[in-house]
C-alpha cells in the first residue's frame, strides 16, 4: 500500500476533528472489563500514529503496535515516548502476521480491515488474528458499512481547506472497491506545497464477514454502530465487532 507517507505529518489535524478516540478507548476499555480481560499484552493493528493505542496502553503491561507505514509509526513512537509509555512498534503487513508474542486484547480500528481488498488476504489477516488471540482475549475492530463505501463515499468529491492544508478528494466506486484519489497543499512558511495519497478500501457485507469470522473459529459477543451501544442498522456507517476465539 503506498500511502500514508508524506500525508502521516499532517495525518492528525485532519482526523482528530472527526474522530473521539478517547471515547473509543474509553468504549473498548469498559468492553475489556465487562468480558474480565486481562490487561497484560494488547496489540494495536494498523496503529497509524498511534492516537487510539496510548489511549488503551496506559491500563496494559505491554504494548504492541504494527502499521505498514514506517512514517505513521515515527509518529507514534515520538507519542509514546512523549507520554513515557514503553512499546514495541513493527513494520509490518496485518495480512502477514509474524509476532513472537500472544495478546489479550487485539484491536484494529478506523475502518483499516476495509483496505485489505483481496477476500483471500481479509481471510488471511484473520486467520492470523485468531492465531496471536489469547484464548480468553478480545478482538475488537471495526469497519466502514457497506451502505456508507457504496452510498455515501462512493462516486464523490469532498474538499477541505484551513490556513495550512487544503485538500481535494474524489473517490470512484467500481465492483465494491472504492478508489480514493486525494490532492493536498500543504503550507511551508510562504508557500504550499503539493503532494498526492492514493488510497482504496473494500465495501463488505456484514453477512460475509461474519459468515468469514465463524468459519474462522470466532465467535461474536458484540456488534455496535460507532463504538456505541446502538443497534446497527441499514443507514449505519461504521460497524464495530467484538469477537473471541
Amino acid at each position: 500500500m503506498d500511502c500514508y507517507k508524506e500525508f502521516a505529518h499532517i495525518y492528525d489535524e485532519l482526523i482528530n476533528s472527526d474522530i473521539d478516540y478517547k471515547a473509543w478507548a474509553s468504549k473498548i476499555l469498559c468492553i475489556c472489563k465487562e468480558y474480565h480481560i486481562d490487561r497484560s499484552d494488547y496489540l494495536d493493528l494498523a496503529c497509524g500514529t498511534g492516537n487510539l493505542t496510548i489511549e488503551i496502553a496506559r491500563e496494559f503491561k505491554n504494548i504492541w503496535a504494527v502499521d505498514l507505514s514506517s512514517d505513521m509509526l515515527s509518529e507514534a513512537e515520538k507519542k509514546m515516548r512523549d507520554a513515557l509509555i514503553k512499546a514495541k512498534f513493527i513494520c509490518q503487513d496485518i495480512c502477514e502476521l509474524n509476532l513472537n508474542s500472544s495478546f489479550n486484547l487485539i484491536t484494529c480500528c478506523l475502518d483499516s480491515s476495509n483496505y485489505i481488498l483481496e477476500e483471500e488476504n481479509l481471510k488471511k489477516y484473520l486467520l492470523g488474528v485468531y492465531h496471536f488471540l489469547k484464548q480468553d482475549g478480545l478482538f475488537i475492530f471495526d469497519i466502514n458499512s457497506y451502505y456508507k463505501l457504496t452510498n455515501v463515499l462512493g462516486n464523490n468529491i469532498y474538499n477541505y481547506d484551513s490556513d495550512d492544508v487544503v485538500y481535494i478528494w474524489e473517490n470512484y466506486l467500481e465492483n465494491d472497491i472504492v478508489d480514493m484519489n486525494l490532492t493536498f497543499f500543504v503550507k511551508e512558511g510562504q508557500v504550499y506545497k503539493r503532494f498526492d495519497e492514493h488510497h482504496s478500501e473494500r465495501a463488505y457485507k456484514e453477512e460475509y464477514i461474519e459468515e468469514l469470522l465463524e468459519e474462522i473459529g470466532f465467535k461474536v459477543v458484540k456488534k455496535m454502530d460507532n463504538y456505541e451501544d446502538k443497534v446497527v442498522n441499514e443507514s449505519t456507517e461504521r460497524i464495530c465487532y467484538v469477537v473471541n476465539k
